[in-house]
């Protein structure tokens, strides 16, 4: 195990601590806060640890919170390879077994959910509870985008992210604007994105290597060899009580998506919808979040 408690600098500090840990062969920038039972917030694109700034401290009264920037993002290593859902699993495992624990609740958003989500269909052991914050089942992804108009029409950008290069090139010429729109303007709650926030973001994607791997996610989900794997497959069913919290008003999302999860969950499983809410759940609507994620995450375990 390797813990690097170098401090990068950071745009908030609020008693957290910044530390590096050494897992499957890189090393991920983590912010911490906490002692108990371990919490492990995973971010979604485009953006970094930041996007929990809200819950990590109202978390951190009871467990403790450890939250990655995500292979590739931020101040994380940015390998060429690696950006699968195996591997982007075996990062956060790797994070929690170097972290001497056995088991973490596992908190994931957008990309950061795709991940949860994999992690409880294929190593439930890992996991004492899984929370999901607008972020679709892979499977129900997979279906609604091959069956939906709908949902196909929202999620056009990720078809536009497989031009090798294209997309990350564009994207740096006006990187403010993407910024802006992606989050600020495709937002329900206005005032959940300030300027300083959008400073922050803009910031952390202009780190040399960002872009293009955050459009490597996309380009391994939506892989050729990865969809004729799957093709006709069932998906593990999940075995760990479950939580959904979903804004309603996601931009990028139907609602769906949220359909037969039940079929999906072989374990206790509560779905939230949260009106008047989008995608950025966690910063729209915060106080929410975290009274959901501690009522959800603090329950005693089943006998």
């Amino acid at each position: 195990m390797t813990l690097d408690f170098s401090s990068p600098r950071s745009p908030e500090t609020n008693g957290w601590q910044h530390c590096f840990i050494e897992t499957n062969r890189i090393r991920l920038h983590c912010v911490t806060q906490g002692e108990g039972e371990l919490v492990v917030l995973l971010h979604g694109f485009p953006e970094f640890w930041y996007s929990w700034r809200h819950q990590i401290p109202a978390l951190a009264k009871h467990f403790k919170v450890v939250v990655p920037d995500l292979r590739g993002y931020n101040d994380s290593d940015k390998p060429s390879a690696g950006y699968d859902l195996d591997t982007l699993s075996a990062d956060i495992q790797g994070i929690i077994e170097n972290l001497g624990y056995l088991k973490a609740h596992i908190v994931g958003h957008d990309w950061g959910g795709a991940i949860a989500w994999h992690l409880a269909q294929t190593v439930p052991q890992r996991l004492h509870r899984l929370a999901i914050l607008n972020a679709p089942h892979p499977h129900r992804l997979m279906q609604e985008m091959s069956s939906n108009f709908d949902q196909l029409r929202r999620s056009w950008y990720m078809l536009a992210f497989q031009v090798p290069g294209l997309p990350e090139w564009l994207i740096r010429q006006n990187l403010r604007n993407f910024v802006t729109t992606a989050m600020q303007e495709f937002c329900v709650r206005k005032g959940a994105f300030s300027r300083r926030d959008m400073d922050i973001y803009q910031a952390a994607l202009e780190k040399p290597g960002v872009l293009t791997a955050a459009m490597n996610y996309y380009r391994q989900l939506l892989s050729p060899r990865r969809l004729m794997r799957e093709w006709g497959r069932s998906p593990l069913p999940v075995t760990v009580p479950t939580l959904v919290l979903w804004g309603e008003d996601d931009h990028f999302l139907g609602q769906s998506l949220l359909e037969n999860l039940d079929a999906l969950v072989k374990a206790p499983l509560r779905l939230t919808r949260i009106a008047d809410c989008g995608h950025w759940i966690q910063q729209e609507v915060p106080q929410t979040v975290n009274r959901e994620l501690l009522n959800f995450l603090r329950q005693p375990y089943p006998a």
